[in-house]
């Protein structure tokens, strides 16, 4: 793959803008809204946005595994979002605002800051044990399957939330873990046709952390990307025996889009075209901004 060598900062990001349509064409995008401050007016009582909402979410405060790339990760994302116009962006570490009715510290309402009533979609690179009370998740869950938000996951996303069947359900799949760690492995394009996917090639070779999937079913997920095992050397860790080992996916989870990648290990990865592409066009599809076909498909 020809782009798999990693550009620098600013120039790589500058490459979304060439292939993403210009930002008076993106729907909520600056032509329509004017410049970043208006789409940020988010507070009670102000304007509506201008502008779609992303909440980049990444509670790391367990301290068990934590990746170098999360704050680079964040920072690609609200970027891209800011220089394309599709979108504005709230960064959050803290889990206080996944709430319907967030608190401060002491217990009494939040007032101004991004909660679940006032963004459209949630970038969420967090990972294991993150502490949301039972309303909190709730609330989480309506966001997406009755509210019809977006939920845009990256790489350790399924490490979290071990003891929470139904965010399991949710994402489409959970970690079982990374049997190579990092490798060099030929990743096949199922759907060249879904926007995140699009620019894509049917076959190209990728080094990552290739995260293992377990619990999840292609009855309930349209695989995009998947690594080709039958390349990768033998290794005991494989538990699947079918082959089918998915890097990327999406569904429809009631009236809200989900998708996610295992892609996104390392902090230069971030900086690579191909990666961040795909989660800025996951982030669009998400928000309603484009469409696609997420019916379900069986292993080829």
């Amino acid at each position: 793959m020809k782009r798999l060598v990693v550009a620098a900062g600013s120039l790589a990001l500058a490459v979304v803008l060439s292939i993403v349509p210009a930002a008076q064409d993106v729907p909520g995008g600056r032509g329509q809204g004017g410049g970043r401050a208006g789409g940020r007016g988010a507070g009670r009582g102000t304007a509506p946005r201008a502008r779609k909402v992303v909440l980049a979410w990444a509670d790391t405060r367990n301290g068990i595994a934590q990746h170098d790339s999360v704050s680079h990760a964040l920072s690609v994302i609200e970027r891209l979002g800011y220089e394309s116009g599709a979108y504005d962006t709230y960064i959050r570490t803290d889990s206080h605002i996944i709430s319907k009715h967030p608190t401060m510290t002491d217990g009494k309402p939040a007032s101004g800051g991004p909660n679940l009533t006032n963004v459209d979609a949630i970038f969420f690179l967090g990972h294991r044990d993150i502490p949301l009370d039972a309303g909190q998740k709730a609330d989480l869950l309506s966001f997406v399957k009755e509210d019809g938000k977006g939920f845009v996951a990256a790489h350790t996303a399924t490490t979290a939330f071990l003891d929470w069947p139904e965010f399991g359900e949710m994402i489409g799949a959970r970690y079982d873990g990374h049997p190579w760690n990092t490798a060099y492995g030929p990743v096949i394009n199922e759907d060249p046709g879904f926007p995140a996917t699009r620019h894509l090639p049917p076959v190209f070779a990728f080094t990552d952390e290739f995260y293992q999937a377990q619990e999840y079913s292609r009855d309930k997920i349209r695989v995009l990307l998947r690594l080709d095992v039958s390349k990768m050397p033998a290794n005991p860790e494989v538990h699947r025996t079918d082959g089918d080992f998915p890097l990327a996916w999406a569904r429809s989870y009631g009236k809200g889009r989900v998708f996610y990648s295992a892609l996104g290990h390392g902090a230069a990865t971030w900086d690579n075209p191909d990666v961040y592409h795909m989660y800025f066009e996951a982030l669009k599809w998400s928000l309603g901004l484009t469409d696609a076909d997420v019916t379900p498909r069986p292993l080829k």
